[in-house]
């Protein structure tokens, strides 16, 4: 029995266990935000619907070419049309020459799409609902310091709450310029303010966090998704 406890499980595992377990206190369940956990049909459709609007509105669409009426040359008939022995022509501008205009070249346009409020709504009620069933939803309680941001500092709060191989969708404040600079530089961490929700960033992370600091304002805004 006595070589049995020496071959034991060593000190260090035993504190990084309990770590482990005090870190899942900041987990956020349906009733600390005030909601009632009530089953959901997902609406994927909208989903999809959203997230073409929004990768169709996100294009920059400046691409342009010059058509026949565009190129700077002139429009006089290059040579007479008989007589010369040459083909004939009756502008320098057409497609056919080097240096003429583009036969039904991509012009810029307005591709902007619309998607309905209602079905906004049910889209972040439904992922949210979904992120909420898995637990997986994390309030840090971390600040920046007075010194400026740390980047080293983000990334310990991170780590020590078990989520650092997670990827993260951190919700800040637009106007919380110490926290962007803190976790910017986190290759698996990309920010998210709480006033321009969407559905195509909420699912491109497994995981959502927000700050201890900004509980009510995370809590306001998901009160509106259902």
């Amino acid at each position: 029995m006595d070589k049995q406890k020496k071959v034991g499980t060593p000190q260090k595992a035993i504190k990084a266990k309990k770590a482990e377990k005090s870190n899942l206190q900041g987990v956020i369940a349906f009733k600390d935000l005030g909601l009632e956990e009530t089953p959901r049909i997902e609406n994927i459709v909208g989903f999809s619907t959203w997230v073409r609007s929004l990768m169709q509105n996100w294009r920059q669409g400046t691409v342009a070419c010059k058509g026949r009426s565009d190129v700077a040359l002139s429009n006089k008939k290059p040579w007479k049309q008989k007589g010369t022995g040459r083909a004939r022509a009756g502008s320098a501008r057409s497609p056919l020459w080097r240096g003429g205009g583009v036969t039904f070249g991509p012009q810029s346009r307005d591709r902007n799409l619309r998607v309905t409020q209602s079905v906004k709504k049910r889209v972040l009620g439904d992922v949210l609902h979904g992120f909420l069933t898995n637990e997986r939803i994390n309030c840090l309680d971390w600040a920046a310091g007075q010194t400026g941001p740390k980047t080293s500092e983000a990334f310990s709060a991170i780590k020590n709450a078990g989520i650092s191989t997670d990827r993260l969708i951190l919700f800040v404040k637009t106007d919380d310029f110490l926290t962007q600079a803190s976790f910017s530089n986190l290759p698996n961490v990309n920010m998210m303010f709480f006033d321009q929700p969407n559905a195509f960033d909420l699912v491109n992370g497994n995981r959502w966090v927000f700050l201890k600091k900004d509980f009510d304002v995370f809590k306001d805004m998901v009160g509106q998704w259902l």
